[in-house]
């Protein structure tokens, strides 16, 4: 058992080594795309927004892209029942409004996600001059130069979308919403230079409008779930790139309590499991591995004080874990700073949290993983699902 654990240790000493070169690697990413010039690229653009319910913030949220640093765009926003709380809020956002905005309904979803039913509702309602689609979440709070900055590398018609990725900020500095934080971070920083294996993030995306017809990803989104999940393959399909775009990351400024870290964590690992099973099941390895190594690595020093060299080694363990995840939490929180100037001084309140809560993001990890293992059912939204496949979604309750 020695060796055993031995060998796993050396090999978690590895990855974590692996995971803080590649913490460098995206920190020196986002330092060049913050200081390269953006292409005058301004084709008139739609953005969608598909709301439901009461986020934290959401009048803020939604002013900001009415306030876009961009000369020919427009907003629709999709609600699936004229009645929702957000209706009213929108509707306000609207009467301040100098550009072109309008909220339309939805029908109920029947086959797919309500978010897929509202975005495919709206991509049908778009100005004939548009020439790019670009999704945001009603949570994210984008920057006044979000927009110019995820479009622009579509000037390119071979990019086949453009994305960027949410980092959560908490208000109150609450532990459950600093643990979701730390958890989503981890995921924020697997995007890059490496266009081929980068993702679509719903929250924040944009592609081009004859790509989107030409794939038919408003036809292959029937009967999914996830819409940046079934975006992603479409394009890597294709055989196109992915190009992320630090700059236009975009804060999620609410909270949660414990139930909503936990319901929210499995659902991701839920929907990665359906429509990623590969790296759902590098994340059970990874976390598993993780989990095994550092309590083992804890129970040697305190029980197995007799033997000196497996002591040492559990130490050596823990020091050098503990120094790749905290030099990774630093690098990720510098890249995030630079690509997110405006929020410096909520990002440096995070620096504590961000460098302690990584002992604890692995074993949630596991533990989303295992429940994803064992159930395909999430309620998101008020709505409960059942995914049966990629293509094929359950509507349970409404």
């Amino acid at each position: 058992m020695t060796i055993v654990f031995c060998a796993l240790a050396l090999l978690l000493a590895f990855f974590s080594w692996r995971s803080f070169r590649g913490g460098l690697d995206y920190l020196n990413f986002v330092r060049n795309e913050v200081a390269r010039p953006r292409p005058d690229f301004a084709p008139f653009t739609t953005v969608i927004v598909p709301c439901k319910g009461i986020d934290d913030g959401l009048e803020a949220n939604l002013e900001a892209l009415i306030v876009q640093d961009r000369p020919a765009y427009e907003v629709i926003f999709v609600v699936d029942d004229e009645n929702d709380p957000a209706a009213g809020v929108i509707k306000k956002v609207i009467g301040k409004s100098s550009v072109p905005v309008r909220m339309i309904v939805a029908e109920k979803a029947i086959v797919s996600s309500q978010k897929i039913e509202n975005l495919r509702t709206a991509v049908t309602l778009v100005n004939d001059a548009s020439a790019v689609f670009a999704f945001v979440d009603s949570d994210a709070r984008p920057s006044k130069n979000w927009l110019r900055d995820l479009v622009a590398p579509l000037q390119d018609p071979d990019v086949g979308a453009s994305t960027a990725y949410r980092w959560f900020l908490s208000p109150t500095d609450s532990f459950a919403g600093e643990m979701r934080s730390v958890w989503n971070a981890s995921i924020a920083s697997a995007l890059g230079p490496n266009t081929a294996t980068n993702f679509c993030w719903g929250g924040s995306m944009a592609i081009r409008r004859d790509v989107f017809e030409r794939l038919g990803i408003s036809e292959k989104w029937v009967g999914a779930l996830s819409d940046d999940f079934t975006v992603t393959r479409c394009i890597r399909a294709a055989g196109m790139p992915i190009h992320f775009v630090p700059t236009a990351m975009t804060p999620s400024m609410d909270d949660c309590d414990f139930s909503q870290l936990i319901e929210f964590t499995t659902r991701q690992m839920k929907i990665t499991r359906v429509y990623a099973p590969h790296l759902w099941k590098l994340s059970f390895f990874g976390s598993g591995l993780f989990t095994v190594v550092m309590v083992w690595s804890f129970a040697v020093v305190i029980f197995s004080g007799t033997n000196s060299w497996v002591v040492l080694s559990a130490i050596s363990a823990i020091f050098l874990v503990t120094a790749f995840s905290i030099g990774k939490a630093l690098v990720r929180l510098r890249a995030v700073t630079l690509a997110m100037p405006e929020h410096s001084r909520l990002l440096r309140r995070q620096m504590f949290t961000q460098c302690t809560l990584w002992l604890l993001a692995p074993p949630l990890f596991l533990l989303n993983s295992v429940t994803a293992l064992l159930s395909r059912k999430m309620i998101w939204r008020g709505i409960e699902y059942e995914m049966v496949s990629p293509t094929e979604t359950l509507i349970r309750r409404q």
